[in-house]
Protein backbone atom coordinates (compact mmCIF):
# COMPACT_ATOMS: atom_id res chain seq x y z
CA UNK A 1 0.00 0.00 0.00
CA UNK A 2 1.23 3.47 -0.81
CA UNK A 3 0.85 6.09 1.92
CA UNK A 4 -1.47 8.95 1.06
CA UNK A 5 -1.78 12.41 2.52
CA UNK A 6 -4.75 12.34 4.88
CA UNK A 7 -4.37 15.21 7.34
CA UNK A 8 -2.61 18.53 7.81
CA UNK A 9 -1.77 19.21 11.43
CA UNK A 10 -1.16 22.53 13.14
CA UNK A 11 0.23 23.01 16.65
CA UNK A 12 -1.33 26.07 18.25
CA UNK A 13 -0.72 28.11 21.36
CA UNK A 14 -4.34 29.32 21.66
CA UNK A 15 -6.97 26.93 20.29
CA UNK A 16 -9.88 29.40 20.35
CA UNK A 17 -7.88 32.13 18.59
CA UNK A 18 -6.67 29.74 15.90
CA UNK A 19 -10.11 28.26 15.26
CA UNK A 20 -11.67 31.74 15.05
CA UNK A 21 -9.15 32.66 12.34
CA UNK A 22 -9.82 29.55 10.26
CA UNK A 23 -13.58 29.90 10.66
CA UNK A 24 -13.24 33.36 9.05
CA UNK A 25 -11.66 31.59 6.09
CA UNK A 26 -14.71 29.36 5.75
CA UNK A 27 -13.55 26.14 7.37
CA UNK A 28 -16.34 24.28 9.12
CA UNK A 29 -14.73 23.82 12.50
CA UNK A 30 -16.74 22.19 15.29
CA UNK A 31 -18.42 24.86 17.41
CA UNK A 32 -17.39 23.14 20.65
CA UNK A 33 -13.72 22.95 19.67
CA UNK A 34 -12.45 26.17 21.25
CA UNK A 35 -11.64 24.57 24.60
CA UNK A 36 -10.53 21.18 23.29
CA UNK A 37 -6.91 19.96 23.16
CA UNK A 38 -7.40 18.41 19.67
CA UNK A 39 -9.84 19.45 16.95
CA UNK A 40 -10.36 18.10 13.42
CA UNK A 41 -12.33 19.33 10.43
CA UNK A 42 -13.00 17.71 7.07
CA UNK A 43 -11.72 19.48 3.97
CA UNK A 44 -13.03 19.19 0.42
CA UNK A 45 -11.59 16.19 -1.36
CA UNK A 46 -11.31 14.05 1.75
CA UNK A 47 -8.36 15.65 3.51
CA UNK A 48 -8.61 16.65 7.14
CA UNK A 49 -7.07 19.51 9.06
CA UNK A 50 -6.30 19.17 12.75
CA UNK A 51 -5.23 21.51 15.51
CA UNK A 52 -3.40 20.38 18.64
CA UNK A 53 -2.46 22.59 21.55
CA UNK A 54 1.18 22.85 22.51
CA UNK A 55 0.30 21.07 25.75
CA UNK A 56 -1.17 18.14 23.82
CA UNK A 57 1.99 17.74 21.76
CA UNK A 58 4.17 17.94 24.88
CA UNK A 59 2.04 15.19 26.47
CA UNK A 60 3.46 12.64 24.03
CA UNK A 61 6.72 14.45 23.09
CA UNK A 62 8.12 16.18 26.17
CA UNK A 63 11.12 17.44 24.16
CA UNK A 64 8.90 19.43 21.75
CA UNK A 65 9.65 23.16 21.65
CA UNK A 66 7.86 25.94 19.81
CA UNK A 67 9.51 26.54 16.41
CA UNK A 68 11.16 29.88 15.78
CA UNK A 69 11.35 31.86 12.58
CA UNK A 70 8.71 32.17 9.91
CA UNK A 71 7.85 31.00 6.44
CA UNK A 72 8.42 27.29 7.01
CA UNK A 73 4.81 26.29 6.66
CA UNK A 74 2.00 27.75 4.64
CA UNK A 75 -1.62 27.04 3.92
CA UNK A 76 -3.08 28.47 0.72
CA UNK A 77 -6.74 29.31 0.18
CA UNK A 78 -8.12 29.64 -3.35
CA UNK A 79 -10.51 32.58 -3.69
CA UNK A 80 -13.14 32.99 -6.40
CA UNK A 81 -11.71 36.22 -7.81
CA UNK A 82 -8.98 38.83 -7.38
CA UNK A 83 -11.57 41.03 -5.67
CA UNK A 84 -12.23 38.28 -3.12
CA UNK A 85 -8.49 38.10 -2.35
CA UNK A 86 -8.54 41.83 -1.60
CA UNK A 87 -11.76 41.60 0.43
CA UNK A 88 -10.61 38.63 2.52
CA UNK A 89 -7.26 40.29 3.20
CA UNK A 90 -9.08 43.46 4.30
CA UNK A 91 -11.50 41.46 6.48
CA UNK A 92 -8.73 39.53 8.24
CA UNK A 93 -6.43 42.49 8.79
CA UNK A 94 -9.43 44.59 9.83
CA UNK A 95 -10.20 41.95 12.46
CA UNK A 96 -6.70 42.39 13.88
CA UNK A 97 -4.79 39.59 12.16
CA UNK A 98 -1.33 40.47 10.85
CA UNK A 99 -0.98 41.15 7.16
CA UNK A 100 2.35 39.86 5.85
CA UNK A 101 2.10 40.71 2.14
CA UNK A 102 -0.62 43.05 0.87
CA UNK A 103 -2.53 41.88 -2.22
CA UNK A 104 -0.55 42.15 -5.43
CA UNK A 105 -0.66 40.86 -8.99
CA UNK A 106 2.02 38.18 -9.00
CA UNK A 107 4.16 37.53 -12.05
CA UNK A 108 2.89 33.93 -12.16
CA UNK A 109 -0.62 35.11 -13.06
CA UNK A 110 -2.41 35.25 -9.71
CA UNK A 111 -3.72 37.89 -7.34
CA UNK A 112 -1.90 36.97 -4.13
CA UNK A 113 -1.73 38.05 -0.49
CA UNK A 114 -0.39 36.58 2.75
CA UNK A 115 -1.72 36.96 6.29
CA UNK A 116 -0.46 35.32 9.47
CA UNK A 117 -2.61 33.09 11.62
CA UNK A 118 -2.43 33.57 15.41
CA UNK A 119 0.66 31.33 15.59
CA UNK A 120 2.52 33.06 12.76
CA UNK A 121 1.71 30.48 10.08
CA UNK A 122 1.63 31.98 6.60
CA UNK A 123 -1.82 31.80 5.06
CA UNK A 124 -1.90 32.68 1.37
CA UNK A 125 -4.99 33.98 -0.36
CA UNK A 126 -4.95 33.67 -4.13
CA UNK A 127 -7.03 33.71 -7.28
CA UNK A 128 -6.30 33.64 -10.98
CA UNK A 129 -5.54 37.18 -12.10
CA UNK A 130 -8.29 38.98 -13.97
CA UNK A 131 -7.82 38.77 -17.73
CA UNK A 132 -6.34 41.90 -19.27
CA UNK A 133 -8.87 44.20 -20.88
CA UNK A 134 -8.86 44.00 -24.67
Amino acid sequence: MTPRLDMIGLVVSDMAASLAFYRRLGLEVPADGDGQPHVEAALPGGLRIAWDTEETVRSFDPSWTRPTGDGRRELAFLCDSPAEVDAMYAELTGAGYTGHLKPWDAFWGQRYAVVLDPDGCWVSLFAPAAPAAA
